[in-house]
């Protein structure tokens, strides 16, 4: 009698057991991730592109050459933000990641950012006494009468590792986040696919940071190498029947519309013949500082 009920009990808790294995798991809803995208954009305007600002506006008094100015406060801010949020972002993706590329990739946007924040502090230091961006380093005049020579050297060496190494380290991994959490906004349901009013708000502000982005960083080429894959990525989901959902619309839309705002930069300093000299590579995209302090400060 015992043996039978201990079958009874045992058949019943399998069934039971099966039937919930059987019952299809609802998806997960992917909704609109507003408060990341705007924290994003909003950090990136007022700790990125406002630090250099508020170094020129700002009286030196309160902030000596000899000590950091609030445009490095700005700086080491934004160095702790930003991978806490690109972290967060990760956390949301609907795909799973591997957890070691992207500790390599925060690993090493923090050390860029970080060698970055050394070399365009002393480099803005430098514009308050005078240097002209938008001339190479040793045709700047407070530069090419310095005694002995090798200091321009070590002046050459603080000018790769803030506009080069610096911008490698920090944007590559930057961008590489941003192409993998992409990769898995893709979707089948009509809803998901809808970007919300506030996704279009925030839309313009976002790539027009990104335009700043890619102009003064210097990384045409590593934005459109990261653009025409987002691009090959669609086409390849569309054979699938997939499309971007609304945070993939976003992001891909925000770099579509960056593209546009480049190509208009460009075209209009395309006659320069100062920023034609400073700029001689495969992609000539001045940069914005560089307009102004050849255009606009000099101007004054």
């Amino acid at each position: 009698m015992q043996d039978v009920r201990w079958r009874r009990g045992r058949e019943s808790h399998s069934t039971a057991r099966v039937s919930k294995e059987n019952v299809p798991q609802k998806k997960k809803k992917q909704h609109f991730h507003f408060d990341l995208w705007f924290c994003l954009t909003l950090q990136n305007w007022i700790l990125d592109f406002g630090r250099p600002i508020v170094m020129i506006v700002l009286p030196l008094e309160w902030f000596p050459l000899n000590k950091p100015s609030a445009g490095d406060y700005f700086h080491m801010a934004y160095n702790v933000i930003t991978p806490f949020l690109m972290l967060k972002l990760i956390e949301r993706s609907p795909r799973v990641v591997s957890r070691t590329a992207i500790y390599i990739c925060i690993i090493t946007f923090v050390m860029g950012a970080s060698i970055h924040l050394v070399g365009d502090s002393i480099n803005h230091r430098l514009i308050l006494s005078g240097y002209q961006l938008h001339l190479s380093v040793r045709e700047n005049p407070i530069i090419k009468d310095l005694k002995p020579a090798s200091l321009i050297d070590s002046f050459e060496l603080l000018y790769y590792y803030d506009e080069h190494l610096g911008h490698l380290l920090w944007y590559i991994p930057f961008f590489i986040i941003l192409f993998i959490y992409f990769s898995g906004c893709f979707s089948s349901s009509e809803e998901q696919r809808k970007m919300p009013v506030s996704g279009w708000l925030l839309l313009g502000p976002s790539a027009l940071y990104y335009w700043y982005l890619v102009t003064e960083g210097q990384i045409t080429e590593l934005f459109l190498l990261t653009f025409f894959a987002m691009v090959a990525t669609v086409m390849f989901q569309r054979y699938k029947g997939l499309s971007p959902d609304s945070n993939g619309h976003f992001l891909f839309y925000s770099f579509g519309v960056t593209v546009l705002l480049v190509t208009l930069w460009v075209a209009f300093l395309w006659n320069d013949p100062v920023l034609r000299h400073k700029y001689p590579r495969l992609f000539y995209v001045p940069e914005p500082w560089s307009y102004y302090t050849l255009h606009i400060r000099n101007s004054h």
